[in-house]
């Protein structure tokens, strides 16, 4: 079985921003970042709870090769992204978020 996954606005938007900015540090390497991302995703959706819950019910899975965490939760059978956060950024930031829109 496979869970669709979706992302939330917020989400989608930090993913978008991190692929532009690694493009411009160099050439495909915002690519390398999608196709690393993808692999997680993938990870996610055959086996959702392969990672472990960090916070309340949002659960991590590591980007390798990118100091990069997909954070994010099982909803009525989908997997919900709600942040695409880098290791060393505030993680109140997206803590909030998922405080703010999830079941807790």
């Amino acid at each position: 079985m496979s869970f669709p996954v979706v992302f939330r606005r917020e989400a989608k938007s930090e993913f978008d921003e991190v692929v532009v900015w690694y493009e411009g540090r160099r050439a495909g390497l915002g690519r390398e970042f999608m196709v690393c991302v993808e692999a997680v995703l993938e990870r996610i959706k055959k086996t959702p709870e392969i990672h472990t819950i960090v916070y309340a019910d949002v659960r991590c899975g590591l980007v390798r090769r990118f100091p990069y965490g997909i954070y994010y939760r099982l909803e009525a059978n989908r997997v919900v992204v709600v942040a695409v956060f880098h290791g060393s950024r505030d993680p109140e930031v997206w803590q909030r978020r998922a405080r703010e829109t999830g079941r807790n």
